[in-house]
């Protein structure tokens, strides 16, 4: 017994340093809540690297949000969510080699950072549908996997072609994620240590445009 107990306690620590309390205070909705008004980013704000201008990056015109893909950074909500249905209808609109990832983020833990801990539905053309878990975020699925590695969508692509308009459904529910791309399941997990927080879009090279972000209630 006193052989196991060292090991015991090792694991212990691990699994602390990996969880991440949920925020009883993360809003759960009650109604569909649009987070992007069509006309500026009231209730988002930014992180870029080396404290870059995000307004040379980011920018609202025609009732779309843009993004340069340039520097890397992310933009995030102001607040926090948790056990909703997130709907992003977004598109590529210029994709290059390396210059052709983003992502969506949820359940983004502070302080800010590249990368917090937190649940990407990869943005990246042809891996649409990816899963990572990012920063120190841990899932079932994932465990014994480096951050770098993710869980693979589930057959084929349902990306559509550069300059048409693709909606990522993610389903957040407790501790479970559901990936749907364009209404086909591409990706789940469960018993993720990420529970709630912000939710975000991810600038790392490509540059694209969404039109549409909100949540609703989970279905019963």
């Amino acid at each position: 017994m006193k052989k196991l107990l060292p090991i015991l306690l090792a694991s212990l620590a691990a699994l602390a340093t990996n969880s991440f309390a949920a925020d009883e205070s993360a809003i759960v909705p009650s109604a569909r809540i649009d987070l992007f008004n069509g006309k500026d980013f009231t209730g988002w704000t930014f992180f870029m690297r080396n404290n870059a201008d995000p307004k040379a990056t980011w920018s609202v015109a025609d009732g779309l949000i843009k993004c340069t893909g340039k520097p890397t950074g992310y933009i995030r909500t102001e607040k926090d969510y948790r056990d909703y249905k997130l709907t992003a209808e977004w598109r590529f609109v210029k994709i290059a080699p390396k210059e052709d990832n983003g992502g969506i983020l949820v359940h983004m833990q502070m302080p800010d950072k590249l990368w917090p801990p937190c649940i990407q539905c990869q943005g990246k053309h042809d891996a649409v549908g990816d899963l990572f878990m990012m920063g120190g975020a841990e899932s079932k699925e994932h465990q014994g996997k480096d951050a770098n590695t993710a869980l693979p969508k589930k057959g084929e692509s349902a990306e559509k072609p550069v300059g048409k308009w693709n909606t990522c459904e993610l389903v957040c529910s407790g501790n479970a994620v559901k990936i749907f791309v364009n209404g086909k399941l591409m990706n789940e997990t469960t018993e993720s240590t990420v529970t709630s927080g912000k939710i975000g879009f991810q600038c790392e090279g490509a540059q694209f445009e969404v039109r549409k972000v909100f949540i609703e209630p989970l279905k019963p």
